[in-house]
């Protein structure tokens, strides 16, 4: 179904840095964005054209929503599968990505178990719901591993790599409810963002990705690497998004391990190592989750030039306090440098406040001129 454009309006659950994106990238579709988040005033507020103040999985809410929609999506993946798939029925609104596919990827098990059995390479895992599971799993994949919270979890929150069933339970506490994974010991990791069309499925060149604390600091695009592990990165995307049902942009993190690609986890929605796009790409990833909820034929996703990208977060020794950013005329001297600033009232530790993104021809460079700007900006 083809959404008409213009004129059309798209209800987003989520109303943080995505959201305020989506709404940026719809508007000069003619397409009206309206937002569900508990914050008042949220990110996306500004450029939105309302929003809805209310919790993710208030049903009031939800319907408020619907009412004024041509068509449901979500940028969190804190959603409630069952009462968009309710209310979307009720309505006679559709929801892109579908819910089935939110529930899939919500349980870091299932998600894990649906890919396996599609074929899609993960790293080896297995359920942990005690002191004998996880035991077993220390037996299988050796010490340390990775363990996973398998709902509630999502930009890394409820990852953490364990040594011993008490390491185990000093983080977790609960021992049930986690998923086990052998530790991976990767190259680097890649993502791509790829979309499923009407009719169609495109993806983004593929990004290297730098973390640290499980949390994203900076994207390289192209990724460095080789060319044949590139082809093969967006080979498992593309095997991804057959698994997955509904339209949409998804973020697909992925490993490289001695050539091959392994699949991490993937995200129903834009992705922060696909901030890129907006500098980097003919079509933004928020462009693309538009046109293809609306059903709207997909944009071109080649790269115009490399790009780097590097986040703007609260110092991680600091305290919360209302966000007053220093140091952006410093931060902009470099003439390719963009800046996106979020509208986030508070600043917290480690909390996403923007993204720099650079572009440029020497690929070398890129990271240093990013990593430049973004050191330029402070937080009073």
């Amino acid at each position: 179904m083809t959404v008409r454009v213009p004129g059309a309006t798209v209800g987003v659950v989520g109303g943080g840095q995505l959201g305020r994106m989506l709404a940026e990238a719809a508007s000069p579709l003619g397409v009206e964005v309206f937002v569900l988040d508990p914050t008042p005033a949220c990110p996306a507020a500004p450029p939105a054209a309302a929003q809805v103040t209310a919790p993710f999985d208030d049903e009031d809410g939800i319907r408020e929503l619907a009412d004024e929609a041509d068509v449901l999506t979500y940028e969190i993946e804190l959603a409630d599968p069952d009462l968009l798939e309710r209310v979307a029925a009720d309505a006679d609104v559709p929801v892109h990505p579908s819910p089935a596919t939110l529930r899939v990827i919500q349980d870091k098990l299932v998600q894990n178990r649906a890919l396996a059995d599609a074929g899609v390479p993960v790293p080896a895992f297995r359920a942990v719901d005690d002191d004998d599971d996880l035991r077993a799993a220390f037996d299988e994949f050796g010490s340390p591993l990775m363990l996973k919270a398998r709902t509630g979890g999502y930009d890394g929150r409820g990852n953490a790599p364990a040594d011993s069933v008490a390491d185990a339970r000093e983080t977790f506490g609960d021992l049930s409810g986690l998923v086990a994974e052998e530790l991976v010991d990767f190259e680097r990791e890649l993502s791509v963002i790829a979309a499923n069309g009407e009719h169609e499925t495109a993806t983004f060149p593929v990004a290297e990705n730098l973390h640290e604390a499980e949390i994203l600091r900076e994207s390289i695009v192209p990724a460095r690497t080789s060319e044949d592990v590139r082809e093969r990165a967006t080979g498992v995307a593309r095997d991804v998004m057959d698994v997955l049902e509904g339209r949409g942009v998804f973020g697909v993190e992925l490993f490289e391990v001695d050539g091959r690609v392994l699949v991490n986890e993937v995200a129903p929605r834009p992705h922060n190592s696909g901030h890129y796009t907006i500098e980097g790409c003919h079509t933004s990833q928020f462009e693309q989750h538009v046109r293809a909820v609306c059903g709207l034929p997909l944009g071109e996703t080649t790269l115009r030039e490399p790009a780097a990208m590097a986040n703007v977060l609260g110092d991680p020794a600091g305290d919360t306090r209302p966000a007053a950013l220093d140091g952006v005329p410093s931060a902009l001297r470099d003439g390719r440098a963009s800046l996106h600033w979020y509208g986030k009232a508070e600043v917290r530790p480690l909390r996403k406040m923007g993204h720099v993104t650079v572009t440029g021809d020497d690929r070398g460079e890129l990271l240093i001129r990013a990593r430049a700007a973004r050191d330029s900006l402070s937080f009073q």
